[in-house]
Formats: C-alpha cells, sequence, structure tokens
C-alpha cells in the first residue's frame, strides 16, 4: 500500500510539473555528453599513444639500455639482435624502426602526417593485413597501411602512396604500393604506415644523404618467448646475457610513451570534477523542490504518510529525472560520434561507456540524499506553521 502511494504522489508531480523536471533531465544528459565523450576522448587519445605498440604480438620490447625506454632515443643494431635470437627460450625477435614522415597521394588536398615504421616480414612487430597480403621482402617498396589512414585517405589495397621524407637538405619521395590494410595501428598520436625494415632505413628522414653502405640501426625489438608465462623472468635475464639492453612488458612499454601517463592523469582528473558537478547539479535542484513543498509534506505527514512513503516518492523522482537525463545525454553522444570525422581521436569501448553510465546512475541519488534526509525530518506542525 504504502509503495503505490509513492509511486501515485511520485509521478503525479513529476507530471504536473514535467517542464522543470525535464530540463532538469537535460542538464544531466550534457553532464552525460560530457563524461561519456571524455571517456571515449581519453580511450581514442590513449590509443594514438599506444595502439601499435599495445598490439605486438611478442611478449617483450628490449631497448637500448641508456634509452630511458624512449623509443626515439633508443639505437640497437643488427649484431644485437642476432645475439638475441640465439638465447634458449627466444622464439622469435622482430626488429622495429620509428620515424614521422609525410604521405600524398592522388586526390589528396594536402599531405598527410604519419608514423613510418619499419618491420621485419613475418617476425613479431608486422600487424596482421586484414585485407590484401603481407609484406613480402625486407626491401620491397610495399607498405601495409593501419585502418586510420585507410579512413582518413581512402587508399586501399593495390593504391600507390608517395612518403615525402627530409635527406639531409634535399625533400625526397619514395611511391609504396599498398599490399594490406591492418586494423588500427597508430603511435604517437599518427596513423601507421608500415613498410619492410631495409626500406625504412632507405627513406626515413635523416640529417645527411648518404647512398653508401652503412650498419642497419633500429629502436626496439620485440620479442616473441616459447612461454608466454615466463614474461618476468626472461625480461630480467636478457640484460644479463646481451649487453646494452633493457627488456620490459608490452604494458610498460606503452605506459613509458611520452605524456601518456600525464594524459590519462588530466582526463581521469577532468572525469571526477564533471561526475562532482553533477552531484552538485542534482542535490541543488531536488533540495531547492524540496525548500519549496515543506508545507505538502508536513500535510502529507499530518494525513498519516510514513516517512516511507515520503521517502520513496522523493527517491523516486530522483531516479526517474536522473535515468532519463543519462538515457538522453547516451543518445546524444551516439549521435554525435556519428558526424565526428576521423580526424577526432575518439573510441567507444562497451566496458568504459558502461562504467560512465553505471557511475552516473549512482550520481542522482548521492545528488538528492541530502534533501531526503531533510523531508524525513520535515515536521508536520512546524511545516504547516512555515507554510501559513
Amino acid at each position: 500500500m504504502n509503495t503505490s502511494v509513492a509511486f501515485y504522489l511520485a509521478f503525479k508531480e513529476l507530471w504536473r510539473r514535467r517542464g522543470r523536471f525535464f530540463l532538469v533531465s537535460l542538464v544531466i544528459a550534457l553532464i552525460t555528453l560530457l563524461v561519456i565523450f571524455l571517456a571515449a576522448l581519453g580511450e581514442g587519445l590513449a590509443n594514438g599513444n599506444k595502439e601499435y605498440i599495445s598490439k605486438l604480438t611478442g611478449e617483450l620490447v628490449l631497448y637500448q639500455e641508456q634509452a630511458n625506454l624512449s623509443i626515439s632515443a633508443s639505437q640497437l643494431g643488427r649484431s644485437t639482435m642476432n645475439n638475441i635470437r640465439r638465447l634458449p627460450g627466444i622464439q622469435d625477435a622482430g626488429a622495429i624502426g620509428v620515424s614521422s614522415a609525410f604521405i600524398e597521394y592522388d586526390g589528396a588536398p594536402e599531405t598527410e602526417s604519419i608514423s613510418l615504421i619499419g618491420v621485419e616480414p613475418g617476425r613479431p612487430g608486422e600487424p596482421i593485413a586484414l585485407r590484401g597480403q603481407q609484406l613480402s621482402s625486407l626491401r620491397g617498396n610495399e607498405a601495409i597501411i593501419g585502418r586510420n589512414v585507410a579512413q582518413r585517405t581512402g587508399l586501399t589495397v593495390g593504391d600507390t602512396l608517395t612518403v615525402n621524407a627530409t635527406q639531409g637538405t634535399l625533400d625526397e619521395q619514395y611511391p609504396l604500393e599498398i599490399v594490406g590494410v591492418s586494423d588500427g595501428q597508430q603511435y604517437f598520436i599518427q596513423p601507421s604506415v608500415i613498410v619492410p625494415l631495409y626500406t625504412w632505413d632507405r627513406i626515413r628522414p635523416k640529417s645527411s644523404f648518404s647512398t653508401g653502405p652503412s650498419e642497419l640501426t633500429f629502436n626496439i625489438v620485440n620479442v616473441k618467448l616459447d612461454d608466454s608465462q615466463q614474461t618476468e623472468s626472461v625480461a630480467q635475464l636478457l640484460p644479463a646475457q646481451v649487453n646494452g639492453i633493457e627488456a620490459v612488458d608490452i604494458v610498460t612499454a606503452y605506459e613509458a610513451t611520452p605524456g601518456y601517463i600525464e594524459q590519462e592523469s588530466t582526463l581521469n582528473t577532468q572525469r571526477g570534477f564533471t561526475l562532482l558537478i553533477g552531484i552538485l547539479v542534482v542535490g541543488g535542484f531536488f533540495q531547492i523542490q524540496t525548500l519549496q513543498k515543506v508545507g505538502q509534506v508536513g500535510m502529507l505527514k499530518a494525513l498519516g504518510a510514513s516517512n516511507l512513503v515520503v521517502g520513496l516518492g522523493a527517491t523516486l523522482q530522483i531516479l526517474t529525472v536522473n535515468t532519463l537525463g543519462v538515457i538522453i545525454g547516451g543518445f546524444a553522444t551516439l549521435l554525435l560520434a556519428m558526424f565526428l570525422p576521423p580526424s577526432i581521436p575518439i573510441v567507444f569501448i562497451g566496458q568504459e561507456i558502461l562504467v560512465a553510465v553505471l557511475t552516473l546512475l549512482i550520481i542522482g541519488p548521492l545528488g538528492g540524499m541530502v534533501s531526503i534526509r531533510y523531508l524525513l525530518r520535515v515536521e508536520p506542525l512546524t511545516a504547516l506553521g512555515l507554510a501559513s
């Protein structure tokens, strides 16, 4: 009986003052849009830094010892690679070189900035081509492009792109045939073009132009182990067996990417403040609502309504307004995402969105607890006196 009365009173007031309550739902919808958008933006920016590294097939990443886990500062040579491959417990190892460059293609309004990544075909570090085929040789004029490049440029298997790279004081152009398209492979907030290692070494930007033979150097090595459960122990043993290297797991490798930790901390702080604002907005509105109907609540209690009816009715109103706002905000976010250009780094992850929505559903009752507590403490005679 008490429950049905609470439902009737709560929804009767919601309907009579639907304009006011709907405006609050819209405010909550905007907060929802901001929270979900920040979560998607955080994941997108994180992917922009770590996507290629996080998808490496090997369990370990090897750096030059003095590089302080900086990929750009790390420089390793072929002799180091040969020593690594001979070690027991190592199934395979692939050299990876990273640099920045620009690409142009038919119909391009301007050059596109990309991460140029050199890999050894068939070894750890080469991404799987979802369309087309893998790289065929160490020196081929061919490339696998990440999905981000394909989305931005419209290029696909069989097309040709041109890499623009500075060699000393000269700007050189290198045409490459696209043989495959992989999934997202961003690195350093740029989409990636993956090429054979020797091709990368030939076309990557250099401080001086040279056509003579030189020792091949690259940045890091991705190591595939015979037993993936031995990652930690092998990471500790490798530096003792091969001079001048440092070994870490994949998570440590991408967390060491410049700006990754700072970026995540900033976005998490923004999300925290947004949720706090949501609690204050919902709490402030229902506190004002409570003060405006103290006399009505006093009358209800004088007629025999229990604290359960009053409290349950207020809770139902808060939950309804908050849930409606979250639903509207969720659909508005998805609608907005449909019209955003591919260059904006937003990624919607089911788990992240679920956590954000559940958190937003909780902030309503949290924000309204003060007003509910105040309603339960209303004394009928005092309230009626105030009302008169």
